[in-house]
């Protein structure tokens, strides 16, 4: 059986009004929750779930394009649809990686968080159960 984590191939995924959408292709990368206070302001919830993928396997397919961008670090954007409010994407100027939204992709077979970001600062009522590491035998 192959590993989903491991697997190359194509992800899609999209805002809530399905205005922007997206292809990332290659293995997904470093799935992991953050509960900073900047994510939990930009997401609204008690965490965000991220998933790399590298820029040069990743497309915007949807009939609005690109979506608007947000600095919200002088070297790092975010990308949200304007219409709907959807964050989606996560970009970092020196980066080879793009981190988008794990529950904007259509399908989040495989998907597992490994790590969790500032879990010291997440609010006391979650509890998460992280996926093993898949870099330890």
């Amino acid at each position: 059986m192959t590993d989903p984590m491991t697997a190359l191939g194509e992800r899609t995924g999209r805002c809530q009004c399905g205005d922007i959408a997206y292809e990332a292709t290659g293995a997904p990368d470093d799935p992991h929750l953050c509960s900073c206070p900047h994510e939990t302001r930009i997401s609204g919830g008690p965490a965000v779930l991220w998933v790399g993928f590298r820029k040069d396997g990743f497309s915007w397919t949807g009939p609005g394009g690109e979506p608007r961008w947000y600095s919200s670090w002088p070297t790092l954007r975010r990308g949200f649809c304007a219409r709907c409010g959807t964050h989606l994407i996560s970009v970092a100027d020196d980066s080879e990686m793009i981190m988008l939204t794990g529950f904007s992709l259509d399908d989040q077979r495989g998907i597992e968080p490994v790590g969790h970001s500032f879990r010291e600062q997440a609010v006391p009522w979650m509890a998460i159960t992280l996926a093993p590491d898949p870099d330890l035998p």
